[in-house]
């Protein structure tokens, strides 16, 4: 399944911007490098009409929690804008935000 087409399925670039928010800030832990690096070339691929990242490669990469959210995503870019307006909010419910502890923790040994 190509996912050149996600772009042009939201309400405007606000919409967007907030989806890119919540991969950011509830999907994308840099304590799983690989994982987190295909999150955000899906994050781009919102973005860009060419392929930043395919299904097989976030299958490879992406744990199963976090790949059936995403799944849940395109499908709803796919069938309407409030579809996307529900997976925000529930996302937002379900995934706390990411926390990085070892920059914390830095910070806490520097003091």
């Amino acid at each position: 399944m190509t996912l050149t087409d996600l772009r042009n399925g939201f309400r405007d670039d606000e919409q967007r911007r907030r989806v890119q928010r919540v991969i950011h800030e509830r999907l994308a832990d840099d304590r799983d490098p690989p994982e987190c690096r295909f999150l955000m070339r899906f994050w781009w691929q919102l973005l860009m009409s060419y392929r930043e990242v395919s299904m097989d490669e976030l299958s490879l990469n992406v744990g199963k929690p976090k790949l059936d959210v995403i799944e849940a995503l395109i499908s709803a870019i796919r069938s309407s804008r409030a579809e996307i307006d529900a997976w925000i909010a529930t996302t937002e419910q379900v995934f706390p935000v990411i926390q990085d502890r070892g920059f914390m923790a830095a910070q806490d040994s520097d003091s």
